[in-house]
């Protein structure tokens, strides 16, 4: 299909609302399904809780709820992509149908360990993964590393690892969202949050002058921390993921972060079960996605 690659980005860039991050893997879909109401006597085997998970997305994304004057873009599992919605493939369904852009995750999950930091597994077959994101509408991707300690060595080495995957995905025609997560239980996050944004920034400058970068942030410490990024002329958008905080600990935190909207995962589904009726489902999305929106408008 031909991506209308120009509007994605348009809307990206001056559209107000926020990123649905709907992209939970093999190791965290066990546990969205429990909170969903859907426990592992569900499902029999691996086949059936992605077939589980993919029902409870379907029923995001079509709900009335759910739609492009508040929801920017989604963020899919590779799995997701590769699905339909409604007899359309997924990133099909979300822009021609709801007018919200399509993202992939990308990340194959993270390395143990080490320097304070968890780094991403290597990713072979990456530039065919693109090219079949591109091929089926996607205008971007999003790839997650952790970092638990204010290491220096460390966290210079996952801003490395993310600006060179960020270089193939734009080779492969798809915007990159480099997501660098700070834990936010890590008795060092502020610390952390200082030398991260100082890595960001001079790795910003290898990137030539005609390509943009977002990132996907903890809510910082500190109000307002990430602003210089915010303004960057190479960063297309800042968003912050929950982190683990609640929906309501996460709105106050990212009205309080000028420029910053929402990329929310659990803090957008906190609430939704498979028990509920449609009418209930639909009513507890809106008043989630209105909650996130209101917050990403400061």
């Amino acid at each position: 299909m031909d991506r209308d690659y120009e509007a994605m980005l348009d809307k990206m860039r001056n559209g107000e609302g926020f990123i649905a991050a709907l992209d939970q893997s093999g190791g965290s879909t066990p546990k969205a399904l429990k909170l969903y109401g859907l426990g592992e006597d569900s499902y029999g085997n691996e086949t059936e809780m992605y077939d589980r998970i993919h029902e409870m997305r379907s029923r995001i994304i079509t709900s009335p709820s759910f739609n492009g004057d508040r929801v920017l873009a989604a963020i899919l599992f590779e799995m997701t992509m590769d699905r339909d919605i409604e007899g359309r493939g997924t990133a099909d369904y979300l822009w021609n149908v709801k007018q919200i852009v399509p993202i992939l995750k990308i990340d194959k999950g993270l390395q143990d360990e080490a320097n304070g930091v968890q780094m991403m597994k290597p990713m072979p077959g990456l530039d065919e993964l693109l090219a079949r994101g591109v091929s089926k509408g996607v205008f971007g991707t999003k790839e997650r590393s952790v970092i638990k300690l204010a290491n220096e060595a460390g966290i210079e080495a996952i801003a490395a690892q993310q600006f060179d995957i960020a270089r193939q995905v734009l080779a492969g025609g798809l915007l990159p969202i480099i997501e660098p997560e700070v834990d936010i239980n890590s008795s060092e996050k502020q610390q952390a949050e200082v030398l991260l944004k100082a890595s960001l920034e001079r790795h910003l400058e290898t990137l030539p002058d005609d390509q943009q970068v977002m990132f996907k942030l903890t809510l910082p410490s500190v109000d307002g921390f990430y602003t210089a990024l915010v303004e960057h002329p190479k960063v297309l958008r800042v968003v912050a993921l929950s982190g683990g905080y609640s929906r309501d600990d996460a709105n106050a935190k990212l009205a309080r972060n000028p420029g910053v909207i929402a990329s929310f995962s659990r803090a957008l589904t906190e609430g939704l079960t498979a028990q509920q009726s449609a009418a209930e489902f639909d009513d507890q999305l809106d008043a989630a996605v209105k909650s996130i929106y209101e917050a990403s408008l400061t």
